[in-house]
């Protein structure tokens, strides 16, 4: 897919999505607590499916989940 056919409104967004999910996977890291470590990891896991969706949609490339 090529990022120049995701319009301007929505690229700013998808960056910071993906911006917040490399952000969470880092406080993973540091996460002393198992189940906090699995916590950060499935919502930065969320966020980059959920980007990766919208980032389809934009470009026209997928249709909407049910």
């Amino acid at each position: 897919m090529s990022v120049a056919r995701i319009p301007d409104e929505f690229r700013g967004r998808l960056q910071q999505m993906r911006e917040k999910a490399q952000e969470l996977d880092q406080a993973a890291e540091r996460a002393g607590d198992a189940q906090e470590r699995d916590r950060l990891k499935e919502k930065a896991r969320r966020l980059r499916a959920q980007s990766e969706q919208e980032s389809g949609m934009a470009a026209g490339d997928v249709e909407p989940l049910p």
